[in-house]
């Protein structure tokens, strides 16, 4: 009888540190684990190979795992046979079996998915190892299978599931309200683009290339912009940008009949279809923090500034002269009201419309 119960306890518990590590290892997050492992720890290194290349450790403790429950099963029933009797037999291998699923399957399981890192760091070492004398198995089965198994390997995660956890987190309190809607928000960066950011030419803050300093003097002193734009015959003939210090700066030195285009720096030119993601990349590498929207006739569309996109990261972003919180909405406004006063005319922006603005 001593020996019966030995062999059980023997079956019951390879056949549950098997299922436990395989569960365990499968639960570990690829993401945590590939944290633990700039650790430069042999258990987190070891742990991370497995995670990158799962197929032979799994085989190896799948067969582990058969080699206990079949041999194992064998050996037991044979012993069970020799104490118990052959009448005892059947009641006996379906007692085994309630064991085998409660002690060996489900048990070992949930605790290797509830402690999934702390198991997986435990027993990553020796599943190499194993793995390693396994070898000319494991290449064996490969060879048989490699047909129904081989594939692209799926991505790690994608953006929905990022999103989502960054949701789920939120709700268990994990990270804050403002942390998840950052996330949220730098997904839509790429989908947003500098039509959707843009301030309208409608609201464009410029001035005439062939004016004088002393000419623009007030208009200068009652902008709110510190990038002013400079155009020629009209707002579709840009000729570039001046910086609001550089024209106080040229007013302080009395420099009042320096026609604006001898003040006035290039500026950069961008499709109003290109997106918001691209948009950044490109203010950060000109070291430029505004660009002239061109639409797809080559006309002047509006300005997109280097705030407008950060504000599609963070929210509207107001300073003490802000007065209109949403130019573009604004804009519109404006078009209705004087479609309305027109009697409902459609068209294009009319000269009236396109005369310098400096409500921006």
């Amino acid at each position: 009888m001593f020996e019966l119960v030995i062999a059980v306890l023997i079956v019951l518990t390879s056949s549950a540190l098997c299922s436990g590590t395989e569960a365990a290892l499968f639960s570990a997050s690829l993401v945590r684990v590939r944290q633990l492992a700039e650790t430069k720890k042999p258990a987190a290194l070891a742990l991370l190979r497995i995670r990158e290349q799962m197929t032979r450790p799994i085989a190896t403790i799948v067969i582990l795992n058969n080699i206990a429950n079949i041999v194992g099963s064998i050996v037991v029933g044979s012993i069970a046979g020799s104490v118990l009797g052959n009448e005892w037999l059947g009641a006996f291998s379906g007692l085994l079996t309630f064991l085998v699923i409660i002690f060996s399957e489900i048990i070992p399981k949930t605790l290797g998915e509830r402690f999934s890192e702390r198991i997986s760091l435990t027993v990553a070492q020796p599943v190499l190892t194993l793995t390693l004398l396994f070898t000319p198995i494991l290449w064996l089965l490969e060879k048989l299978t490699a047909p129904i198994t081989q594939g692209n390997r799926l991505p790690t995660t994608n953006e929905a599931e990022i999103q989502l956890l960054a949701r789920i987190g939120h709700q268990e309190g994990i990270i804050e309200s403002d942390e998840s809607e950052m996330i949220q928000r730098v997904f839509r960066l790429n989908d947003a683009t500098a039509e959707s950011l843009m301030t309208p030419r409608v609201n464009m803050t410029y001035l005439h290339a062939d004016e004088t300093l002393g000419e623009a003097k007030d208009d200068i002193l009652r902008s709110q912009h510190t990038r002013i734009i400079i155009v020629s015959e009209d707002v579709d003939h840009v000729l570039g940008l001046a910086l609001k210090d550089e024209l106080l700066a040229a007013m302080v030195a009395g420099k009042y009949d320096s026609p604006l285009a001898t003040l006035t720096r290039p500026v950069r030119f961008v499709p109003y279809s290109v997106r918001a993601d691209k948009l950044l990349e490109e203010f950060r590498q000109t070291r430029q923090h505004l660009a002239v929207v061109i639409d797809e006739f080559g006309g002047v569309a509006g300005v997109v500034t280097l705030e407008d996109v950060l504000e599609e990261l963070t929210g509207e972003i107001l300073d003490e002269t802000d007065t209109v919180v949403d130019l573009q909405e604004a804009a519109r406004q404006r078009q209705a009201n004087r479609l309305k006063m027109n009697g409902g005319a459609s068209g294009s922006i009319t000269e009236s419309a396109q005369q310098k603005s400096m409500t921006a």
